[in-house]
């Protein structure tokens, strides 16, 4: 009975044994069932060879940007040179002109009368000047023969010398009255375009009041600003590209004048372009944007403006980095838009793989692999930029 009890008792503990081994097996396989499916549900990530780039080292011509808006140096405002009263205005805006044309006509009546009354004040001063002599050159006879003391001949000469100057005052008088009488009339200095009327027939002008201004649309200017660590590469004479709103193509200006200081209170230093506009295409007012490309003499490291991305204002790029992709935080520099280019200053070698476009769900750690044709899975889809 004792044997047949130890063999019952052997056997239960080899079944026990077994059960238990066959439990950890079991578990193991399915552990191992488990990460084989998620390595199924996650597969490696293909990219062509025309989805990956290298670094490459190129120069970068820089571009300085400046806009405003587009003024008319050659202005001119017709003004009164008399008070008087406005009776007609020959022109309106938008009326093209021509230097010494008669723009309108003003009241100078009263210009005429003070004409009139200093012109019998000369008549009058001459008359005392000429009497003041006769009476001078009789005192010399009288006192070359004693007969007068010479103080009183020094008298008569004062006198005569005072009704000279009064003859000269009154001329002079009257020539600026002359003179204010030619200018009266309204006439254009230049020859242009009326861009406002700031009086009206019937209006008492008073004296410089503004009547009309002209505006000589032949050339523009376009007044920027730029900041000094950039302006001591700009130089009058240069070329500069303009774009102008509701043009189509941007034209073409120079760099008229670059002021010697910067503006108080700011880093700029202002920069004006000089625009020919001969068929009056463009009008001023109108809002312009000037680029200058300066030459880079440089070699930089550089991907294109596709592989650059950005995440809460970090720029980054996605690499193939030992059969996964990794996120880089970089630092950028200069950019080349026409060429599709940037400028990369830290965090990336020569070496690196980068992927040159932008994919959507990509995810880092992520398997990832360069193939030589078309990716099977549609493992990322060309599109924004991605986390």
């Amino acid at each position: 009975m004792r044997k047949q009890w130890l063999i019952g008792g052997v056997t239960a503990v080899l079944v026990a044994g077994g059960a238990t081994a066959f439990f950890l097996t079991s578990d193991q396989a399915s552990a191992k069932s488990k990460k084989e499916g998620g390595e199924k549900q996650s597969p490696a990530l293909e990219f062509v060879g025309s989805e990956v780039v290298r670094p490459t080292q190129a120069s970068i011509a820089s571009v300085i940007e400046f806009s405003g808006p587009l003024v008319a140096p050659g202005t001119a405002v017709v003004r009164a040179k008399s008070a008087g009263t406005l009776l007609s205005l020959n022109v309106a805006e938008g009326s093209r002109v021509k230097a010494g044309q008669v723009l309108g006509q003003v009241d100078l009546e009263e210009l005429r009368q003070r004409v009139v009354e200093r012109s019998a004040s000369v008549e009058s001063a001459r008359a005392q000047a000429e009497q003041a002599e006769r009476q001078h050159r009789a005192n010399e006879g009288l006192a070359a023969q004693k007969f007068i003391a010479p103080t009183a001949l020094e008298t008569s000469k004062a006198a005569m010398e005072a009704a000279r100057a009064q003859w000269l005052s009154a001329k002079a008088q009257l020539e600026g009255s002359n003179l204010s009488l030619r200018n009266a009339a309204l006439l254009a200095p230049i020859s242009g375009v009326v861009s406002k009327r700031h009086a009206l027939p019937g209006e008492k002008l008073a004296m410089e009041q503004q009547v009309l201004t002209i505006v000589d649309l032949a050339k523009l200017e376009l007044a920027g600003s730029v900041g000094t660590h950039e302006v001591s590469r700009l130089t009058p004479g240069m070329a500069v590209q303009v774009q102008i709103e509701g043009a189509d193509a941007p034209v073409e200006a120079r760099i008229a004048r670059i002021a010697p200081a910067a503006e108080p209170g700011t880093r700029s230093i202002g920069v004006t372009l000089e625009l020919a506009n001969p068929k009056e295409l463009f009008r001023a007012g109108q809002y312009a944007t000037g680029k200058v490309s300066i030459s880079d003499e440089a070699s930089r490291l550089t991907v294109p403006i596709a592989a650059i991305g950005s995440t809460a204002g970090q720029e980054h790029v996605w690499m193939i980095e030992k059969g996964a992709l990794v996120r880089r935080i970089v630092t950028t520099g200069r950019r080349d838009t026409r060429e599709g280019r940037v400028e990369v200053l830290q965090g990336l070698t020569a070496e690196a793989q980068v992927l040159g476009a932008r994919f959507d769900n990509l995810r880092e750690g992520a398997k990832a692999s360069i193939v030589a044709t078309k990716p099977r899975v549609a493992s990322a889809a060309t599109g924004s930029t991605g986390n």
